[in-house]
This record gives structure tokens, sequence and C-alpha cells, in this order.
């Protein structure tokens, strides 16, 4: 993919995968365990995904790992896995009937979050906000390239 195995992919970014996963799982074990959404949102994958980009914009010219391409790569990943574990717990909440973080009313438009067309929104629009990602980290990319040029 963009000239590098998945596994280098993988392994650049292994820390924000498993910040990912583990944001996810804490989220949705807080949430089962009734605690409140209020308290619950405070764990959040956005902010991780947040700080991936940036973290990813910058490094991926530091590091010598690549550059735009190579960042565009790196943010499908940590989205797709992002949107993969939410379609999860949506569809975990559609099966049992029971209301989760991901599919609470006040999340989804204050409508039923527990239905497929919300598993489908998510296994689709990932890649939508993997563009509007690689837009936003190309400009952190692009500021890096200015002021760390290459050696």
């Amino acid at each position: 993919m963009f000239g590098k195995k998945l596994k280098e992919y993988v392994r650049f970014e292994r820390w924000i995968l498993i910040l990912i996963v583990a944001a996810f799982v804490i989220r949705l074990a807080l949430s089962l365990s009734g605690t409140p959404n209020t308290s619950t949102r405070w764990v959040s994958i956005n902010i991780v995904l947040l700080v991936g980009l940036i973290y990813c914009a910058v490094a991926v010219h530091t590091t010598g790992f690549g550059s735009y391409k190579q960042l565009f790569g790196l943010l499908l990943l940590q989205l797709l896995l992002a949107h993969l574990l939410i379609a999860s717990a949506i569809a975990l909440g559609i099966v049992t009937g029971t209301d989760n973080i991901y599919t609470a009313p006040e999340y989804f438009g204050y409508r039923d979050g527990k239905n497929w067309g919300h598993v489908v929104a998510h296994l689709v629009g990932w890649f939508v906000l993997a563009l509007i990602y690689w837009l936003i980290g190309s400009i952190f990319l692009f500021l890096t390239k200015r002021l760390k040029p290459v050696a």
C-alpha cells in the first residue's frame, strides 16, 4: 500500500492502534456497566484519532517513513480500525437490544442508534473521514517539512 507493507504501517503506529482499541474497550465496558454516558464520553476514540493524526503527520517526515501517500495509509488504518470497532458495538446493541455509548440517542441525532443503517454508515463513512483527516494532516506535514527539512 503506497510503497510500504501493511506490517510497516502497523509497526509505525502500533501505539496509536493500541490506544484506539483501549479507548473502545474502556468506553464500551463503562457504558455496559451502567456508567452514565455523561461520564463515559470522556474516554474518547476521537481524541486518540486526533493525537494519531498530528503524531503521524509530523513523524512520517521526521522519521523518514514517507510523505503524503504514507500519511494517507496511516490514517486509513487508524480510521478503519476505529470504525470497525464502533460498527461492532452498534451491531452488539442491535443484537442484544441494549443501548451502549455507541447507540445512545444523544450520539445519533437524538434517534435510536441501534439500526443497521448506523452500522453501514460507519463501515462506509470511515473512508470519507480518512480523506478529511488526510487533508488536515497534510497541512501539518507541509508545515513540518518547512520547519524541519530533511538533512
